[in-house]
C-alpha cells in the first residue's frame, strides 16, 4: 500500500506539473492575443488621425495626392485612399505603390458597395465607420480580404465629403501583428463562425495545440483575432521539484523494501498480540461480574466496565485509589481497612468468597459477594490481588419477595379457606338451625298450651316428662347458640382483616405478584406487559387481599389464553387514575387478555358463587374477588376487549395524605 501511494503521488505530481505548464502556455497566448488586439487598435487610431490630417487646411487635389501617397508608403496596411464629395463621387485618390490592385470603379462608386455602406453609417453616426470585410482580387491573379474605413468631412455642421481608406486584412496582420509573433504562433482574422479571412504564420503542428481569441470591435463591424500556438508535451521531470520528489520517493521505496522482512515479523507479533488483547477485552466487556486488580500497596490498577457500572464510578475515578475506596460506606471504612490489612499480610481468603456491602456513587447501598485470588505475573511473582464481585442485591430482593409472597399466599390461602368454610358453614348450618329453631318454638308452644289448659281438659302428664321436655329445650337452645357463635367467630375473623388496611403504591402490588405471574406465564408462553401511570397516589387497601385479587384475575386471564391457535398471547396489567370520577380519589386496575372472550350465557352467572366452567374449579374465586373489592368500597367488572379478549377492571380508594 505504501508503494502504491508513492507511485500515485509521483504520477499526480507529474500530471499537476504538466497541467501547470499547459496553463502557463495558455495564459501567455491569451496575453499575446490581447496585446495584438491592443496594437491593432492603436494603429487604427493612429491611421485615423493621419487621415484626418490629410484634409486639414483645404489642400488642393495635387497636394492631397502627394500627402496620401506618402501616407500609403508609411502605412503598408492601407492599400487605397479616396477623397469623395458629399454624393460619394470620387474626387481624387491615391493607391499603395507596393501591390497593384485591379479595382472595379463601377462597383466601388455604387451606394450599395462596401464603401457606400460604410459612408452611410458614418453620415448617420457623424463619426468614422468601418465596413464588413470583402474579397478583392489582385492584378496577379491573387486576392485578399479588404475592409473600408469611411471618415466624414464636415464644415459648418454639414458634411462636405468623405475620406475612404481601404485596409488589407493580410497586410494588417503582417505589419501590425507580425512583430510580436513567435515562431510557434499563428495569427488570423476570423468571422464569428470560425471562417478564416486572413492568416499569418504557419505554425507547425505539435502534440499539444493551444488557441486564444479576442474580439476586435470596430464601429460598424467586428472581427475576431485568433492566435494558435503549439507546445511539446512536458517531459517526465518538468521541474526541479518533481525531480526531487521522485528521488525521495525512490529512496523511500528502497528503504521500504529493505524493511519488509523485519516488518512482516513485527506485524505478525503485533497481530497476535492485538488478537489476544481484543479477545480479552471482548471477554471482559461481556462479563456481568465486576473485576478489580490491586497491587501490593493496595492501589487499584484495573477495573472492568461491569465493576464501574456496579459502583457508579468511572475507571479514571477508581484507578490509583489505595487508602479509602470511594465505594466503601463511611461507617464501615475502618472495618474494611482492617480486612484489607489482613489480606495484604498474606492471608488467603476462602475460595467460596465472602459477603460485604458497597455504596454506589449516588449513595445507595447494595450487597456484594467478593471472591479474591492472588495475582501472579509471568515470572511467578506475587504482584497483587484480583477480586471478582457479584451484585447480589437482586438475589436478596427476589428472596425477600419470595419469602413475603409465601407468607402472604399462606395468609391469603388461610383467608380463602376461612371464606370457603364460612360459605360452607352458612350453607350447611342454615337448614339445621332453621329446624332447631322451629322445633324449639313448637315445643315451647306445646308447653304453653298445656300449661294454659285445665286439668280436666288436658291429659295428665307426669312431672318427669315435663322435666325431660324442658331439658331437651335447653339443649336445643344451647346448640343453636353454639352454632351462632361458630358462625359469628368465622365472621369476626374475616372482618378483622378490614382493620389491616395500609397505603400501598400500585407498583408494589404489581411487583408482589409478578414473580408468580411470570412463572405461570413462561409455562403458558404468555408475554406480560405492565403499565403504571406516572405520579399515581398510593391506594388504601388490605394489601394481601388485593394482591390475591390481582393474582386470581391474572391467572384466569392466562388460562383464558391457553389455546395453541392464538397468534400471540399478551397479558396486560395497567394502573391509572379512574376516568369516571371527577376527582383523583380512585385508582383503576385493569387486567386484559387476548383470549377467546366470555360467552353471553356465562357472563350472566360469572360472579355467582360455586359457578365455574372448569372441572377443577370451585367457583369461589371471582365471587371472593368481588367481595374483597366491594368491602374496600370499589367496583369489580368486566367488558369485551377489541379485537378479542376480555378486560377486568376494579377500583380502589386513594390514600389521603
Amino acid at each position: 500500500m505504501l508503494g502504491i501511494l508513492v507511485f500515485a503521488m509521483l504520477a499526480t505530481l507529474v500530471w499537476l506539473a504538466g497541467r501547470y505548464e499547459a496553463s502557463q502556455v495558455q495564459s501567455r497566448l491569451e496575453r499575446d492575443t490581447a496585446d495584438a488586439v491592443s496594437d491593432i487598435r492603436v494603429a487604427l487610431t493612429r491611421n485615423l488621425q493621419s487621415l484626418q490630417a490629410l484634409n486639414a487646411g483645404e489642400p488642393g487635389d495635387l497636394a492631397w495626392e502627394v500627402e496620401a501617397t506618402e501616407l500609403l508608403r508609411n502605412r503598408r496596411e492601407l492599400v487605397r485612399i479616396e477623397w469623395r464629395d458629399a454624393n460619394l463621387r470620387v474626387r481624387t485618390h491615391a493607391q499603395s505603390p507596393y501591390r497593384p490592385v485591379a479595382w472595379d470603379l463601377r462597383l466601388r462608386d455604387g451606394s450599395q458597395s462596401d464603401a457606400g455602406i460604410a459612408c452611410a453609417n458614418a453620415r448617420r453616426l457623424s463619426s468614422p465607420a468601418y465596413s464588413s470585410s470583402y474579397f478583392q482580387p489582385y492584378g496577379d491573379g491573387l486576392g485578399s480580404e479588404m475592409m473600408e474605413l469611411c471618415l466624414p468631412l464636415t464644415s459648418g455642421g454639414r458634411t462636405t465629403g468623405f475620406l475612404v481608406a481601404t485596409y488589407s486584412l493580410q497586410d494588417m496582420l503582417l505589419n501590425l501583428v507580425a512583430p510580436s509573433l513567435t515562431r510557434n504562433q499563428e495569427a488570423s482574422f476570423t468571422e464569428a463562425d470560425g471562417t478564416r479571412l486572413a492568416v499569418l504564420g504557419a505554425a507547425r503542428r505539435g502534440s499539444r495545440m493551444f488557441m486564444a481569441q479576442q474580439l476586435l470591435d470596430l464601429s460598424g463591424t467586428t472581427l475576431v483575432l485568433r492566435m494558435d500556438a503549439w507546445h511539446s508535451a512536458p517531459s517526465l521531470f518538468p521541474n526541479v521539484l518533481t525531480a526531487l520528489v521522485t528521488a525521495m520517493s525512490i529512496a523511500l521505496v528502497t528503504v521500504m523494501v529493505v524493511l519488509v522482512r523485519d516488518n512482516r515479523r513485527r506485524l505478525s507479533a503485533e497481530r497476535d498480540l492485538a488478537d489476544a488483547l481484543a479477545f480479552r477485552k471482548a471477554m471482559e466487556d461481556s462479563l456481568v461480574t465486576g473485576l478489580r486488580a490491586r497491587d501490593l500497596e493496595g492501589r487499584i490498577t484495573y477495573v472492568n466496565p461491569a465493576f464501574c457500572a456496579m459502583v457508579g464510578f468511572s475507571a479514571q475515578e477508581l484507578l490509583g485509589q489505595s487508602v479509602t475506596a470511594p465505594y466503601w460506606p463511611p461507617e464501615r471504612v475502618e472495618e474494611y481497612r482492617q480486612r484489607q490489612a489482613i489480606r495484604f499480610a498474606g492471608t488467603v481468603p476462602p475460595r467460596e468468597g465472602f459477603e460485604s456491602e458497597f455504596m454506589r456513587k449516588d449513595g445507595t447501598r447494595f450487597p456484594v459477594l467478593i471472591i479474591e485470588a492472588p495475582l501472579i505475573n509471568a515470572l511467578g511473582q506475587h504482584t497483587g490481588w484480583m477480586s471478582a464481585f457479584l451484585d447480589i442485591s437482586e438475589q436478596r430482593r427476589v428472596e425477600e419477595i419470595s419469602r413475603a409472597s409465601q407468607e402472604r399466599l399462606q395468609a391469603t390461602a388461610r383467608l380463602a379457606t376461612v371464606g370457603e368454610m364460612a360459605s360452607l358453614l352458612s350453607h350447611e348450618l342454615n337448614q339445621p338451625l332453621a329446624a332447631i329453631s322451629s322445633y324449639a318454638t313448637g315445643s315451647i308452644n306445646l308447653l304453653e298450651a298445656s300449661a294454659a289448659a285445665g286439668p280436666e281438659d288436658a291429659p295428665a302428664a307426669s312431672a318427669g316428662q315435663l322435666k325431660d321436655v324442658r331439658m331437651a329445650m335447653q339443649h336445643i337452645a344451647r346448640q343453636a347458640e353454639r352454632a351462632g357463635k361458630v358462625i359469628k367467630s368465622v365472621h369476626d375473623f374475616v372482618r378483622r382483616r378490614d382493620q389491616a388496611r395500609e397505603a400501598v403504591q400500585a407498583q408494589q402490588l404489581l411487583d408482589a405478584i409478578l414473580p408468580l405471574v411470570s412463572l405461570q406465564a413462561r409455562k403458558l408462553g404468555v408475554r406480560v406487559h405492565t403499565s403504571v401511570e406516572a405520579h399515581l397516589p398510593p391506594v388504601l387497601c388490605d394489601r394481601t387481599m388485593v394482591e390475591q385479587v390481582l393474582l386470581n384475575l391474572a391467572r384466569n386471564a392466562m388460562q383464558a389464553m391457553d389455546d395453541p391457535s392464538l397468534p400471540r398471547r399478551v397479558l396486560d396489567l395497567r394502573v391509572r387514575r379512574a376516568a369516571s370520577n371527577q376527582h383523583s380519589g380512585w385508582v383503576e386496575f385493569a387486567v386484559t387478555d387476548v383470549g377467546t372472550g366470555i360467552a353471553a350465557d356465562v357472563a350472566e352467572k360469572l360472579f355467582t358463587p360455586f359457578f365455574t366452567t372448569r372441572t377443577e374449579g370451585m367457583g369461589l374465586g371471582l365471587s371472593l374477588c368481588r367481595t374483597v373489592i366491594e368491602q374496600h368500597g370499589g367496583y369489580l367488572g368486566f367488558a369485551p376487549h377489541e379485537p378479542r379478549g376480555t378486560v377486568f377492571t376494579f377500583t380502589l380508594p386513594a390514600a389521603t395524605p
